[in-house]
């Protein structure tokens, strides 16, 4: 009897990514691999990995010298941004065998294959250019909340973003797939989706690029909205310029749409926002926050923010500060800027120190934790229906409430994927 080969997955980065490798998962799990927990000996170690920060780049180092560690004999594989940006430079990381860049990664039975350890790294990387297909990926058996991938790559040319080098031109599924893999979903047990995409507001675009005028994000909405057995959907993230009126109304009126948006800042100064070339200014931004408001009031909103960005002064920052600290928002994503090769912001001064950068980040991810305290402390006593993952995590267990508050309890597994109410 032949012996199956066991492959291990470890994720970096994004929802979207944790949709993707689940995908690849369960592909080598259908071509006869046998999946293992990251922490055990494999034959094979996936790492699908982020670009965003520099801290992404020096983690998926660390895993791989952990590897060789364990396991000097196993086949170490590298997808994901950081394999479709910089090919040469893991390939030169000891102890990786493949690189598999943004158009082969759901190849990847077909190249294990044809790889032996010992042999010299191969690289199989594309022009991004190249990239136009869309492959539909979403996260199964990984957590309650499942990830659904309905878009991919951005046309956007934010001043100090990869992802589109990383990821392509921004193209999209089908309204028609994308109900269809909600339906699956929901006879597969889930109860909720999270709907991700790199530019998720900018759904529509075919799998070619070319412009399909009659979908928009919005009628996508519409169509989820009517499937039967799913009972809770998740905006994942939408830029403030694309989550239109419409689309607020739409989930305030909305049973399954839950109360919570995120929804990207990345600077509260106009100056810093058109450096980024970001495609709305504050006013925007407040405008569609008081909105949500007005029509969800107990309506939970995260933003990402990033720190130290060049040219960010003091003055910038604290104007930054001082419009986050008025907004009602609930949560902060903050991200301290670095430098990444190729994009236009490393053309702009003065460089922020890091030391700076650092101060900032922390000054306002002690505003996010105040944030979430004030918000918490608003549905004090009342009750919200809870999803309550299956995770027993040393006796406890945890969920989310419809506005995103978490909650922990005992750990009782009749509560298990189940939406019960809860008092707060």
């Amino acid at each position: 009897m032949i012996k199956r080969r066991s492959v291990a997955f470890h994720t970096l980065g994004c929802k979207l990514n944790f949709s993707e490798t689940s995908t690849l998962s369960r592909i080598l799990e259908s071509d006869g691999f046998e999946k293992k927990a990251f922490e055990d000996l494999a034959d094979v170690y996936v790492i699908n990995t982020c670009s965003v920060t520099d801290n992404a780049d020096k983690e998926c180092r660390q895993l791989v010298r952990r590897i060789q560690r364990k396991s000097p004999e196993s086949l170490v594989v590298i997808t994901g941004c950081y394999a479709q940006l910089k090919p040469k430079e893991i390939a030169e990381i000891p102890g990786v065998d493949l690189v598999l860049g943004a158009a082969e990664k759901f190849n990847i039975t077909k190249h294990l294959q044809e790889l032996t350890k010992g042999d010299s790294t191969r690289i199989s990387s594309c022009d991004i250019e190249e990239v136009t297909g869309f492959h539909a990926s979403y996260s199964l058996n990984d957590r309650t909340r499942t990830f659904l991938k309905v878009q991919d790559g951005c046309d956007y040319t934010c001043s100090f973003c990869t992802i589109p080098m990383a990821r392509g031109k921004s193209r999209s599924d089908s309204i028609q797939n994308v109900v269809a893999n909600a339906h699956e979903l929901a006879n597969k047990g889930v109860k909720e989706i999270v709907l991700t995409g790199i530019n998720l507001g900018d759904f529509g675009k075919g799998p070619y690029g070319n412009k399909i005028h009659e979908e928009h994000f919005y009628d996508l909405v519409k169509a989820l909205d009517k499937v039967e057995g799913i009972e809770r959907y998740r905006i994942s993230s939408i830029e403030p310029n694309l989550l239109t009126h419409e689309i607020i109304e739409f989930v305030a009126a909305s049973k399954k749409f839950m109360p919570h948006f995120h929804i990207p800042l990345q600077s509260g100064s106009n100056e810093i926002l058109g450096a980024m070339r970001r495609r709305y200014r504050k006013e925007l931004y407040e405008e569609r926050v008081q909105l949500i408001k007005q029509l969800i009031p107990h309506c939970a909103i995260g933003a990402d923010v990033i720190v130290g960005f060049p040219g960010e002064s003091d003055e910038a920052f604290t104007e930054t500060f001082d419009f986050l600290h008025r907004l009602d928002i609930s949560y902060l994503h903050v991200f301290t800027y670095s430098e990444r090769a190729n994009t236009r912001a490393l053309e702009i001064k003065p460089s922020v120190p890091l030391n700076i950068r650092h101060q900032r980040n922390k000054t306002l991810r002690n505003l996010s934790y105040m944030k979430m305290q004030y918000f918490t402390g608003q549905h004090a006593s009342q009750v919200r229906k809870v999803l309550f993952e299956a995770h027993n995590k040393e006796g406890l267990m945890e969920g989310y409430t419809d506005n995103y508050i978490r909650v922990a309890t005992s750990y009782n597994p009749e509560l298990a994927n189940k939406v019960v109410d809860w008092q707060l």
